[in-house]
């Protein structure tokens, strides 16, 4: 049948896809709008399949705190290049799936994708219709939820990397510039865990391990090594770990100290660093 320019428009504005690909889609289909829809989709996931081993290294990460500040949600939405993360359609996509995942309370990634927007369709198909769209990579790069007694927020400016604080002990004080502080805090100085306790034993071992080389390369002697390594692995946790780090603000104080000083008892309960590249 004739495929009119029409056609080819209407089916455009009714997807977003290019001229061509609307026209081949449509021929493909004989005409059939639905059809065509069906094969635009398929399109875009082969062009999923394609690209499934290129870096996601731009894109935004977008946070919502709930209204009784007890709850806080972080997405990172990614793509390949710096251009599409400017797309208005790959903004408007990740705030939909953000706003998915505070509506369905979405326990994990997998369900955040499985979860459905206001065209009836899921994340997962939004994506992939997307991908089909612009020719690159998308993907969820990132997603989990932490509750408190009172929960704080921060997002860099670039909006690529962002944290969420949970404190408990709060004793009814309004933590919203300390909780900006410490969240910021995070951000910058990327803490493995909020204490010795909390860092990964495999993390511990890596460290000892290289505070060994690092001392055996000295000229150490041997007999030393186990316990320079030990010293090194003090350091490390005053470094990395988010209570025995110094406040950016003021290193007179650790941020242990700093959350005594607030509020006696102060404690933070949990926290989350996302960031895209």
């Amino acid at each position: 049948m004739n495929i009119t320019a029409a056609d080819v428009n209407k089916l455009r504005q009714l997807t977003g896809a290019g001229m061509m690909d609307c026209k081949k889609a449509l021929t493909e289909a004989e005409g059939d709008f639905d059809k065509a829809v069906e094969i635009l989709r398929k399109a875009g996931q082969k062009v999923a399949a394609k690209r499934a081993d290129n870096a996601t290294s731009e894109g935004v990460v977008l946070v919502n705190v709930s209204a009784d500040g007890k709850e806080a949600k972080v997405v990172a939405f990614a793509c390949e290049t710096e251009p599409v993360s400017k797309v208005e359609d790959f903004k408007n996509l990740a705030n939909n799936i953000l706003d998915s995942a505070v509506k369905n309370n979405a326990a994990d990634t997998d369900a955040l994708l499985a979860s459905t927007l206001a065209d009836g369709q899921s994340v997962q198909e939004n994506i992939t219709e997307l991908v089909g769209k612009i020719g690159e990579k998308l993907v969820i790069s990132d997603y989990s939820t932490i509750t408190g007694e009172q929960v704080v927020a921060y997002i860099h400016s670039n909006q690529k990397a962002a944290a969420i604080v949970a404190f408990e002990n709060t004793g009814g004080t309004d933590l919203t510039e300390l909780g900006r502080d410490v969240a910021m805090q995070i951000v910058a100085m990327k803490p493995v865990g909020l204490d010795k306790d909390s860092v990964d034993p495999a993390v511990v071992e890596k460290e000892i391990e290289i505070g060994k080389e690092q001392a055996r390369q000295e000229g150490k002697p041997e007999a030393m090594l186990e316990k320079i390594a030990l010293g090194k692995l003090a350091k490390f946790y005053k470094e990395s770990t988010l209570l025995n780090q110094e406040f950016v603000k003021d290193s007179s104080v650790t941020i242990a100290q700093l959350l005594e000083k607030t509020v006696k008892g102060l404690k933070i309960s949990s926290f989350k660093r996302i960031q895209i590249g």
